[in-house]
């Protein structure tokens, strides 16, 4: 029989009221056991099997541009990597990879890439429309950084459904320690704020074991995502890339993840929380942990297999090399091999 501890009475609170105090939380977070962490793990997935059952939403992931703007510290594609081989993916390239992902059962494409300003207003409205167009029972999904209000309302108004920015860390001061002084999370917040106010499903998030994060820092994210109900929250370890200012840092944990995984699953019942493709990267059976703990979104790249080992965000990406169709099967595979199923859906919030 199991040995109840204090922690364990804090996760069945955290379940039935979806919140604890901040210090609650807090000693939570910084005592808990492996026996703890399981019981929070079951927690988590029970409640996520009371919205979504045992299905498991897939995303086709294209990334179409690895140009970006920005100079964040810890990025791969970061605009002063001089050593970044850059692409862009052409109108074409992009609906052929959708017209193949549909033809595999995706019914979610998201459009990723740095913030890459060749790819105007315009441009990005012609490519969501011919989309929605060709494929009008799919949604569209645009993670491209930040953009003015009139861009998103007219991104929206071309067709597409939901909108991912994550914020990485809402403290101001870990913010400035972690990006460039032009962007501020002043500005990250507004731009969440208005994608939420057009009608967008809105996804935001942050990065798990990232240089100079404190357990006060992490508390602030989770109490921040709590208040702002987003419809989809995705987070991941931070994976250090060797041509960044933060190539020696240590990398967020596995187990840090998980556990942070399943309490936002029980602060946020109804959320879309996927299984990244980083955690796949520092654990071979990571995405089906993520999975066991509470997450319910997979996202296997229907990128072209010539660009995807150009995308480097981190060093040691997984599935570079991947064709679409196996990394739709693999995925398949996966799941069902730990009790869930991979549904051809778009799967939209219930939040």
């Amino acid at each position: 029989m199991e040995k109840r501890t204090e922690n364990m009475g804090l996760i069945d609170r955290l379940r039935k009221e979806t919140a604890l105090s901040r210090e609650e939380l807090g000693i939570l977070l910084s005592t808990m056991t492996k026996e703890d962490a399981e019981y929070l793990y079951r927690n988590a997935d029970e409640v996520r099997r009371e919205h979504y059952g045992t299905d498991v939403y897939i995303r086709g992931l294209i990334e179409f541009t690895n140009y970006c703007r920005n100079d964040c510290l810890y990025c791969g594609i970061r605009r002063s990597n001089t050593r970044a081989q850059r692409y862009r993916l052409t109108t074409e390239e992009i609906l052929d990879c959708c017209d193949k992902g549909y033809l595999l059962g995706f019914r979610t494409f998201v459009l990723q890439g740095g913030e890459d300003l060749f790819f105007t207003d315009e441009k990005i409205c012609a490519i969501v429309s011919e989309i929605k167009k060709r494929h009008p029972d799919c949604a569209v999904t645009l993670s491209i950084g930040e953009r003015q209000r009139e861009s998103y309302e007219a991104f929206f108004k071309a067709g597409a459904d939901r909108y991912l920015l994550r914020h990485e860390t809402i403290n101001p001061a870990h913010y400035r320690l972690l990006h460039p002084k032009e962007l501020t999370i002043e500005n990250r917040r507004q731009c969440l704020n208005d994608l939420r106010e057009i009608g967008f499903q809105v996804g935001c998030g942050m990065m798990v074991g990232s240089p100079y994060q404190t357990l006060d820092y992490i508390l602030d994210d989770l109490y921040f995502m709590k208040d702002f109900r987003p419809h989809m929250i995705g987070i991941g370890p931070f994976i250090p890339h060797a041509d960044t200012p933060f190539h020696d840092r240590e990398r967020g944990t596995l187990e840090d993840t998980l556990r942070l995984l399943a309490i936002i699953r029980l602060m946020n019942p109804r959320v879309l929380l996927p299984a990244t493709t980083a955690l796949g990267t520092i654990y071979p059976l990571g995405r089906e942990m993520g999975i066991q703990a509470g997450a319910n979104v997979v996202m296997p790249n229907l990128s072209p297999t010539g660009v995807r080992d150009k995308y480097m965000l981190y060093d040691g990406k997984i599935c570079t090399g991947d064709e679409a169709a196996e990394c739709r099967h693999c995925m398949e595979l996966r799941m069902e091999k730990i009790g869930y199923h991979v549904v051809s859906a778009r799967g939209d919030s219930k939040v």
